[in-house]
């Protein structure tokens, strides 16, 4: 650290460091860019990181991940919180009038694979976890039953009372299949609306768009659940509105309908028969409105929070499992571990290689994106991403930069290798004073998952 501080260039690698917006693990790019002019050919401008400290330019590893980068995560968080808020009041391409259109705040869950320790409240006092006068006792001899109130940081919240009775199989079958429940539920939805307004299925797009943006949400106890944005158009998006007849009373009972009615078949394996999957009876349906209990900047905050979140609040891993590594060099909470070794155990079976569980072992089982939206929605992540490069290039040439240049007058030649990313010890060190940014480590801050 005291090196770095004497260095000749330390100034210059102190803008890197704060360009990045106090990235964790930078990315290390080495090359040049040069720019000609089409017509005579003449070198018009020329950058190189041969004069850059240590001879690299360090950009942001973009994550989403909180766990990995705390602060490329926030920009994630923030351009998903405005990705949302856009389809909920307008801006960004969207109309204000899309605050009209029948607009729900929906969540699905998983079902259960076996009793859980709990935080619950009452009247704003918590309750046992679950207290129970004549609790049976299960095939291991474990008594069903927990009468202790859990505080909310209680690292057994989400665990089983009794770890050989839960159904580990079934739980990361479901995260597995979680993806294919929500096409079906979204095919189901439009064809429940389509009979809502007595039209064929093939002619509703000439009526009705479902429009919606979704994320996904480990619970504590290891399986995922959806909270999602859903939102009834006119044909040609939120441009238009919706008809008559799709009010928020149809939207509510074709979801109700939809939520029940799909399930999705996990294959034969282990002489076990196939077994049907389905979302969980627990199904929360709430209108979103400009003043009532549910607004927009909560919705769209409270989606945008869970963006960034993965499997880490189980105790399992942010990274990849490969075939070299031993689990017990990770400190990982029996749970996890169990979850973890069920999914490299259903891997390895032929009836169920599509599921591909070995390969998504560290996020138990789940491939499926975490934050999705249909087309028409809203905005997307890469123009926010656009619309900021447009002003930081713009701001830079206020500053005295270079010019932007003509695409059709000038030839850009570029060459970039991949040299690293991170930070040694001592420039973390620095990095974190110079941005006010977070040292804990990926297992410290994946305790505060909710």
């Amino acid at each position: 650290m005291i090196k770095r501080l004497n260095r000749d260039d330390y100034h210059r690698w102190a803008s890197q460091v704060r360009n990045t917006g106090g990235c964790r693990q930078p990315i290390h790019l080495r090359g040049k860019v040069e720019h000609y002019d089409r017509a005579t050919g003449a070198l018009l401008h020329r950058y190189t990181t041969r004069t850059e400290p240590d001879g690299v330019l360090r950009v942001p590893c973009k994550t989403r991940r909180a766990s990995r980068c705390q602060a490329c995560a926030e920009t994630y968080r923030a351009d998903t919180y405005q990705l949302i808020r856009a389809g909920l009041i307008g801006g960004k391409g969207v109309p204000e009038t899309v605050t009209a259109h029948p607009t729900l705040f929906v969540t699905l869950t998983a079902p259960s694979f076996g009793t859980v320790h709990a935080r619950r409240e009452h009247s704003g006092k918590v309750k046992p976890c679950h207290a129970r006068r004549n609790a049976d006792t299960c095939p291991h001899g474990r008594v069903m039953s927990c009468t202790e109130r859990h505080h909310a940081d209680d690292p057994r919240l989400g665990e089983p009372l009794c770890p050989d009775c839960y159904d580990y199989t079934g739980s990361v079958l479901f995260n597995a299949l979680a993806p294919l429940l929500w096409k079906r539920f979204a095919d189901s939805l439009r064809r429940a609306l389509a009979k809502a307004g007595g039209l064929p299925l093939k002619d509703l797009p000439c009526h009705l768009r479902l429009s919606f943006a979704k994320v996904a949400e480990y619970q504590r106890r290891g399986v995922v659940h959806f909270h999602a944005v859903i939102r009834l158009d006119g044909p040609d998006g939120p441009v238009t509105p919706p008809p008559a007849w799709a009010a928020v009373g149809a939207l509510t009972g074709a979801v109700q309908h939809a939520a029940r009615a799909i399930s999705a078949t996990a294959p034969a394996h282990e002489g076990q028969p196939a077994r049907n999957l389905r979302w969980g009876t627990q199904l929360d349906i709430r209108p979103i409105t400009l003043d009532g209990d549910l607004t927009e900047q909560a919705v769209a905050g409270y989606i945008a929070k869970y963006a960034t979140k993965a499997a880490e609040c189980v105790g399992t891993l942010d990274r990849r499992i490969h075939s070299t590594d031993t689990l017990d060099a990770f400190n990982l909470r029996d749970h996890a571990r169990r979850l973890i070794t069920t999914c490299l155990r259903l891997g390895a079976l032929p009836e169920l290689a599509e599921l591909r569980l070995a390969e998504w072992a560290h996020m138990l089982g789940f491939r499926g994106h975490f934050s999705t939206r249909s087309r028409r929605y809203s905005t997307t992540l890469g123009e926010l991403r656009a619309a900021r490069e447009r002003f930081v290039r713009t701001e830079e040439v206020t500053h005295g930069r270079p010019p932007l240049f003509e695409e059709d007058t000038v030839l850009v030649v570029s060459e970039w290798e991949y040299a690293g990313k991170g930070h040694s010890l001592g420039d973390a060190l620095l990095a974190a004073a110079l941005t006010g940014t977070s040292l804990s480590t990926p297992q410290q801050s994946a305790g505060s998952c909710p």
